[in-house]
Formats: C-alpha cells, structure tokens, sequence
C-alpha cells in the first residue's frame, strides 16, 4: 500500500475508525434505479424520519450533484470523502460516471468512493476505474448460492430477469470478480455483509476467509433491519453480532463503527446533517427495481 493510499484511508470515516472523529463524507444521491431486489431491502425517498441505505429526500442529477458538492465543501471543509451509495445500485446507473467525472474535474483532491451489489462490477470496471474511484464497498452476503437465494427475490441481467439459485449463482460469481479485479487494480475494498439470523449468521466466516484470500481491506458486518420481506426477522443483538466480528477478525479487519448511513448522509459519521436540512411532510415513494418496470406508488 502506498503511502498515499495509507493518507486516504487515514483520512476516510468508512474506513478508519479514528477518521470517523475528524473527517466527514458526502453522499450523492444520483443513482435511482437497482438491479436487484433484496429481501431486505425497501428503496424509499422523500423520507425524513428514516436513516439507513436506501433512503433520501431526492435524487439528484449530476449537475446538481456538483452543485451540491461545491456548496457542502465549502461549508465543511473536513469532508474528505464524497460517494455514491444509491439509493438504487451506482453502476446501474450512468448518472454515476458523469457525477464522477463532474467531481473528479473540480476537485482533483478529493477521494471518489462508491458502495455497489457488485452484479455490474465486472462489466463496467473500466468506467469506474476511468472515474478514478480510489476505495470501493460491496454488499456481499454469501458466497454459497443456496444461502444467497434466500437472501435476494431477483436479479435483472443483461436484459433478463433472473430468480432462485440463478441468480444466486450470477450475482456471487460477478461479485467475485468483481472484487478481485478491484484489488489487482489497486482500489481499497471493503465489503458489507447484513448479518441476518437464520439464514446467514453462520455463514459469515466463510465469506471472511475468502475475503482474505481476495485481498479485502476491511469488512463490515452490519445488522439486519427487519423490513421489507424480512420485516419478521428478528435482528440480531449486538452481542450476536460482535461475535460474528470476534470470529472474522482473525481473517479481516473489522468495521466497528458503522452508521448504516442514508444515500444524502453527509457531514461526521455521528452527525448527519442531511437530516437536519429536510423539511417534514413529504410524500413517500417507492423506487422502482428498474428503469423500465412500473414505478409502484
């Protein structure tokens, strides 16, 4: 590791977790549509009383993505780091790769991060390695398919709609793939994991050992929040889940400080200012899967 990849991380909240006491991160919102339904999961926005993935007030077009940028770093100079987290997948969206492109020309020193499913990691690495995206998170919940089909209702692929085992299979081998092309490149990579009782919890090491072989940075095991078809599930403790990251450790380095932050979360890891901004009242609305399927209202 370089020495400037080392100030980066050094510099990164997600990443280090003295960082998270002095440097902040800005979230983008520009990437609407997903590629896959997790069972977890429930897209929303125009939600201000929510904080978690998959939640913002508004999607923002890349323009005004830049806009938004220039206004909070100048505001809050101790943001270091601005990503793109969703509210959908970012490379499902080229939205992304423009916003990128917008950052990377007016501020050179800022460090581009992005959290993907990592379905479309193999087929658009170049576009992102183009955007000079400097640390990566993926959601990876299994590496076994029969686990990871209980976890995800659908996968939308090359134009095709895939469920069960498939997709299971699918989605983890491009996972993969995906990651270790990420780490070869140089990228930082951290992976995600929701730690889901009954149906992964024992699971999870596996995909610690693995992650060491790929060459993963850091791994956060996050907590399930029950909604969605999940919603009857109930989330582990945080003794459970500490020992799921007792048990990890030895094989990656662990995120303990994790937020589960919304996809306009900026600010310090333990201050979201987004929040402060938004006006109540709202109505509440449903992201569609995909572009081209019915938006459910």
């Amino acid at each position: 590791m370089s020495d400037e990849t080392r100030r980066k991380i050094s510099e990164h909240p997600c990443y280090s977790p003295e960082a998270q006491h002095k440097f902040g991160r800005l979230h983008l919102a520009v990437a609407p549509s997903c590629n896959i339904q997790c069972n977890y999961c429930d897209r929303k926005f125009d939600c201000v009383n929510e904080s978690r993935p998959g939640v913002t007030s508004e999607v923002l077009s890349p323009k005004s993505a830049l806009e938004k940028t220039a206004q909070i770093l100048k505001q809050h100079p101790y943001i270091r780091v601005v990503g793109i987290a969703g509210p959908g997948d970012p490379l499902d969206n080229d939205e992304t790769f423009e916003t990128f492109r917008l950052i990377r020309e007016n501020f050179p020193d800022i460090t581009l991060c992005i959290s993907t499913n990592g379905l479309l990691l193999p087929d658009r690495f170049s576009e992102l390695a183009e955007s000079d995206v400097e640390t990566l998170t993926v959601t990876l919940n299994a590496i076994d398919p029969d686990i990871q089909k209980e976890i995800i209702d659908m996968i939308y692929y090359n134009g095709k709609k895939y469920e069960g085992r498939e997709a299971a299979e699918i989605l983890i081998e491009n996972q993969l793939k995906g990651i270790q092309m990420a780490v070869t490149a140089g990228m930082t990579v951290k992976i995600n994991t929701v730690l889901i009782p009954g149906i992964n919890d024992k699971h999870i090491i596996e995909i610690a050992k693995k992650m060491n072989g790929l060459g993963v940075y850091i791994m956060n095991v996050m907590p399930l929040i029950n909604q969605a078809a999940f919603a009857d599930i109930v989330p582990p403790t945080d003794a459970e889940r500490k020992a799921v990251q007792d048990a990890c450790a030895p094989y990656v380095k662990q995120m303990k400080h994790c937020r589960q932050c919304r996809s306009d979360a900026y600010g310090l890891l333990g201050n979201d200012l987004s929040v402060e901004k938004k006006a109540s009242g709202k109505e509440l609305k449903t992201i569609a899967v995909k572009k081209d399927e019915e938006i459910k209202e």
